[in-house]
């Protein structure tokens, strides 16, 4: 089929009435829709569509209008170096609740992932506590060996409590002693927990809505079957991932030993530049508004050190400025 193309006649008139409406127009209205209103009330004799005339403006390289650039995803965990570089693994853990046996008893599972090898873990219980998240954590890494970095959300049952100032919980305490860095990621942002959620709808989807379960002993051993099953297929994937490292044979807990060490905390400024941490308000940078920034509390240093962070330029991550910071000597309390 022959397919006729518009006169050059045609074509010359779209273009010269595109500059005449960009100049003149009241409205500020020069595009394709424009020109055809335009055309209509000069009752010009041959008047194209409104298609016609868009093809006409883009052959003509008349459009002001931008291609969207898609610009690639940043890679896992851009927004830590070590982690993004492949040269750290990074474990995310997450807490699936609402789940109801027969009978009404509730339930909730402690979900854990490794970013990189994919390492799974799951603990399903009546209620998932700092204590028992602790315990789990403590399994896991015993058998797995300990990651680089353990990423959490901002439920108090990680982080600590958020009534006053200068809390950190039982699991912060847990992964210092234990020299792992605890992340938290930023509040009410996708994106940083991506592989844990997506780790909680397969788990939820293979264990709990594809059986029945009539207690929670039949809930566990199936989860703890289907976690098996897991790293047997992800295999390959956990022995490619950045090395753990061993559990220390001698280690012992202490939470009433003052913390050291580096926690990390995902923050989004305000529209002053400031973020909001551990109950205190700090200044990153008043440039830097609505943006993203990495919050590294250097306990040893007693120094909070704010790091830009850009989706589009993940490899830059300058240093915007620092705080100092003291997390006070006091007695840990649940």
């Amino acid at each position: 089929m022959r397919i006729q193309r518009t006169a050059s006649a045609v074509e010359d008139l779209v273009l010269g009435l595109r500059r005449e409406l960009k100049e003149t127009s009241d409205l500020g209205e020069f595009g394709a829709r424009a020109i055809h209103r335009e055309l209509v009330t000069r009752a010009h004799a041959l008047v194209p569509s409104v298609r016609t005339i868009g093809r006409i403006l883009e052959r003509r390289g008349a459009l002001d209008a931008r291609r969207r650039v898609r610009r690639p995803p940043p890679p896992p965990g851009w927004y830590l170096p070590a982690v993004a570089a492949g040269r750290a693994e990074l474990d995310s853990f997450d807490i699936v609740e609402g789940l109801t046996l027969t009978g009404g008893l509730r339930l909730e599972v402690l979900t854990g992932v490794s970013l990189h090898g994919g390492l799974p873990g799951a603990w399903p219980q009546t209620l998932v506590t700092a204590k028992t998240a602790v315990e789990a954590l403590v399994e896991h890494w015993r058998e797995y060996g300990r990651p680089a970095y353990a990423q959490f959300d901002n439920d108090t049952i990680f982080q600590g409590g958020h009534h006053g100032r200068d809390s950190l919980g039982r699991v912060v305490r847990t992964c210092l002693r234990l020299d792992v860095i605890p992340v938290f990621a930023p509040p009410q942002e996708s994106g940083s927990q991506a592989a844990i959620e997506n780790f909680n709808g397969r788990w939820q989807a293979k264990v709990w809505a594809r059986f029945y379960h009539d207690s929670l002993a039949d809930l566990q051993e199936r989860s703890r079957r289907y976690v098996g099953a897991y790293c047997q297929r992800a295999a390959a994937r956990i022995d490619g991932a950045p090395a753990r490292r061993p559990f220390p044979p001698a280690w012992q807990p202490d939470l009433q030993a003052q913390p050291e060490g580096v926690v990390i905390f995902i923050r989004r400024t305000s529209a002053t530049g400031t973020v909001s941490l551990l109950g205190r308000t700090f200044q990153a940078d008043p440039l830097w508004p609505h943006r993203l920034v990495r919050c590294e509390v250097d306990l040893r240093a007693e120094t909070v050190r704010f790091h830009a962070l850009r989706r589009r330029e993940p490899t830059h991550q300058p240093l915007l400025g620092k705080a100092p910071y003291v997390f006070p000597r006091k007695p840990f309390h649940e």
